[in-house]
């Protein structure tokens, strides 16, 4: 097992800018060799992509995907930094991959942080009591509740989400390894998802997983 430190990770994130997930993830992989792992980042385009964050995006498109017969569909935004790459077919097809994603995955939010702490607060209520109610100790519970609010960004925030193309990697990471071969910020910036009948009375039936079968026969 690899032997580094949280100060490790924290030298790290100095040197390359990368986040303190792929940071831990490059010294795991490196054996905690910290120049290997800096290479390591580099290669994947992660220390390079990590250094773009502060930069404007004000440019970009505005996407729409239609499915299952108009039955769902979405617009969604996605900045760079320049008019040039927004016209550019690898941005058009990350964007439109993304807006893909949004239709199959049915995100409520963005990124973690736009979930209202409210919303937060009220969920961990839930998890809280479901814990105590299969009777697990009371000295674990509020981690279990921790590591089950990872499962709820997971599930409802857009980055954090799989992609549905390619389960291996978030869509965070999706966007990060485009920023690195662009050369460009690249941020998603909102999205609206639309479907028929949504909020009205009527036969029940889940398009988001119709969508997500659809992809997948995509893939095949």
């Amino acid at each position: 097992m690899a032997s580094f430190t949280m100060e490790d990770i924290k030298v790290l994130r100095e040197r390359t800018g990368a986040g303190m997930m792929d940071c831990k993830n490059a010294l795991q992989e490196n054996n905690g060799d910290m120049e290997q792992a800096v290479t390591y980042l580099r290669e994947k385009g992660i220390a390079k992509a990590a250094k773009k964050a502060a930069r404007i995006a004000a440019e970009g498109l505005v996407d729409s995907y239609i499915h299952m017969g108009g039955r769902v569909g979405v617009l969604l935004e996605v900045n760079c930094e320049t008019d040039f790459v927004a016209r550019g077919d690898q941005f058009k097809e990350l964007v439109h991959d993304i807006a893909l994603h949004i239709a199959a995955a049915n995100p409520s939010y963005v990124t973690k942080e736009e979930v209202p702490a409210e919303v937060i607060e009220n969920e961990k209520a839930i998890l809280r009591q479901q814990a105590i109610e299969e009777g697990k100790p009371a000295n674990i519970v509020d981690r279990m509740v921790e590591g089950r609010i990872k499962t709820y960004y997971e599930d409802n925030c857009l980055l954090c989400q799989k992609f549905v193309k390619d389960p291996s990697k978030t869509i965070e990471t999706l966007v990060t390894e485009a920023t690195a071969v662009i050369g460009e910020k690249i941020s998603v910036r909102r999205f609206v998802r639309y479907e028929m009948g949504e909020g009205l009375q009527k036969k029940s039936e889940n398009l988001a997983d119709a969508v997500s079968a659809s992809v997948a026969e995509m893939k095949k």
